[in-house]
């Protein structure tokens, strides 16, 4: 399949490139890692007239610290977040999600904003945001505005941009000491889309008492699922095998996911308990060791 004829734009700054966002509104889409985007150009599923490649805007790639989160550009490749040490030690639920992406040679090219920006309810980087209560960071001629997960997620591939907006970043707040997190998946196969996917972050103090958790459940809808319910369950308690028991139970509790030829609905469900379970397992132990 070719993609249908379009006019290429290459900006020389973001300002430029929101200029050309203004000018073609609804008709361009912007150019990322193009992982997403070029697929369904091939397959004629979208038909802009224009296309505005941001690849050349390197203001818009990088990550670091500041006030106590991890800001990461819209334009950094998966493959320099999963290899940076900062992310490690800052942001583990991220660490753990990044090697779950396709294969290394889509994140070579893959971008962080691109796959935001996209929407896919079964990745893993819309999870691990609404998760963490991280904030995304738009901008346009217009001004800049910052939306939590739960607001820029609207739907199937569905986001808050408007056509003259552009994704510029991301800010997830940096893990306190204590922490550990886990991220885990089914798929029918490495490097597909998951069929459902647990996010999980835990915060223990010096008692192993819980003071922090945080679920998030990708597969199971159109946007991402914020386990709220099972997290508090942790909240205040020794976490232990009943304790996780019980929060996969009110994970799943309440979930109306889609079937399909790949997983039915029951299964769906089913699997997003248990591995909501075992997420929060393997981070409580995580959590543990990064104590001691």
């Amino acid at each position: 399949m070719k993609p249908p004829r379009f006019e290429y734009l290459a900006p020389a700054s973001v300002d430029e490139a929101l200029e050309m966002l203004a000018a073609w509104g609804e008709r361009a889409k912007p150019l990322a890692g193009g992982q997403s985007l070029v697929p369904l150009l091939n397959f004629r599923l979208v038909r802009p007239d224009a296309l505005v490649d941001l690849n050349g805007l390197g203001e818009l790639a990088g990550l670091r610290e500041e006030d106590g989160w991890l800001a990461i550009g819209a334009m950094t490749r998966q493959r320099a977040v999963e290899r940076s040490p900062v992310v490690r030690a800052r942001c583990p639920l991220l660490a753990d999600a990044m090697p779950l992406i396709g294969h290394f040679q889509i994140r070579n090219r893959g971008t962080v904003g691109g796959s935001l920006a996209h929407a896919d309810p079964a990745a893993e980087l819309p999870a691990v945001v609404t998760a963490l209560g991280g904030e995304l960071v738009v901008r346009s001629r217009r001004g800049r505005r910052t939306l939590p997960a739960a607001q820029f997620f609207q739907g199937y591939l569905t986001t808050a941009l408007a056509p003259d907006e552009l994704l510029v970043g991301v800010r997830l707040p940096a893990a306190p000491p204590g922490t550990g997190a886990a991220f885990l998946e089914v798929s029918r196969r490495h490097g597909d889309f998951a069929l459902v996917g647990v996010a999980a972050q835990v915060t223990l103090d010096g008692d192993g008492v819980c003071t922090r958790a945080a679920v998030a459940l990708t597969g199971v809808g159109p946007v991402p699922v914020a386990a709220e319910d099972a997290a508090r369950l942790l909240v205040g308690q020794r976490p232990g095998p009943a304790l996780f028991e019980e929060a996969g139970r009110a994970a799943s509790a309440g979930l109306a996911p889609d079937g399909d030829l790949h997983a039915s609905a029951e299964y769906r469900a089913h699997v997003a308990g248990v591995l909501t379970r075992r997420a929060l397992a393997r981070a409580a132990e995580r959590a543990r060791e990064a104590g001691r």
